[in-house]
């Protein structure tokens, strides 16, 4: 199908965009295009305007010290082949890989993605278990806002009507810390049916002091799956330790079924990728 009738702007500054979105509350901002372009080809979305961000230089950029700060419109293909990013943060440059395929890899944008938060999307998931923020701007001024209270629910973030995602920044990981993103790709799409981005930390004594487990695909946003933390911390970060969190992973969570992965075929992958997830992060972290 084609798109009902739009007008389109191509700003050169946040400033710029800000104002076109003030002016007409119905426009809608294009970052990477492959969200919001499919879904106002089949109507689902029509706005009266398109705003793309790829001509404002100041969206991008990126810079890892141990962490990492990047521009919202910082491509996954420059987190993807960033040999910085593969070092200090290789669950970010492992997941920009399992993105799609290379068109989307090449388009699609951190904080597009991030701004969307589609319930199946991968790096909701990463930023969630990364502990990540991202930093705003609108008519009212700049803020900061923790990923965790980003993501609201399906497609629904907390960003209002005219703000737009300026920067992602990844704190740097602390001590012994290992990272793995597992996923059960969509055959046709490349979506996860179930994703799982595992962040664990061992502490002096050997215990894990800090795990951060995120299951996309399976519920309506990236959710934490608290049941598995829980079941991780304070133990040894052995194979008894994984299997168990691993067999926890679902508890709690209010899980998506269609017609390709029931809610149960998802509980089970939701176990499977936590207890892959954990064994590869326990092989950084040590």
């Amino acid at each position: 199908m084609f798109p009902s009738q739009f007008d389109y702007h191509n700003p050169s500054s946040v400033k710029e965009a800000i104002a076109i979105l003030q002016k007409d509350p119905d426009a809608k901002v294009l970052a990477g295009g492959h969200s919001l372009l499919p879904a106002m080809k089949l109507r689902l979305a029509m706005p009266s305007a398109v705003v793309d961000l790829s001509n404002v230089a100041e969206l991008k950029g990126l810079s890892v010290n141990g962490g990492a700060t990047m521009g919202s419109m910082t491509t996954y293909a420059e987190l993807r082949d960033s040999k910085d990013v593969k070092k200090a943060l290789p669950m970010v440059a492992e997941a920009a890989y399992n993105v799609g395929d290379p068109q989307v890899q090449n388009k699609g944008t951190i904080g597009g993605a991030l701004a969307h938060n589609d319930p199946a999307a991968d790096f909701t998931a990463i930023a969630l278990a990364l502990n990540a923020s991202v930093k705003t701007m609108s008519a009212k001024g700049e803020r900061t806002i923790a990923v965790e209270d980003l993501l609201v629910d399906l497609l629904t973030t907390s960003l209002e009507a005219d703000e737009i995602i300026t920067q992602v920044s990844i704190p740097a990981p602390k001590g012994k810390t290992g990272m793995a993103y597992e996923k059960h790709r969509h055959p046709a799409s490349g979506y996860a049916v179930v994703g799982i981005a595992a962040v664990v930390t061992v502490g002096g004594d050997g215990n894990v002091s800090d795990a951060r487990i995120v299951v996309t695909g399976a519920t309506s946003k990236a959710t934490r799956a608290a049941a598995a933390e829980k079941a991780l911390v304070g133990k040894p970060l052995n194979a008894d330790a994984i299997k168990a969190a691993s067999a926890v992973a679902a508890d709690g969570l209010e899980l998506n079924g269609d017609h390709y992965a029931s809610a149960e075929y998802r509980k089970h992958l939701i176990g499977v990728y936590t207890q892959r997830a954990l064994e590869r992060a326990a092989a950084g972290a040590k």
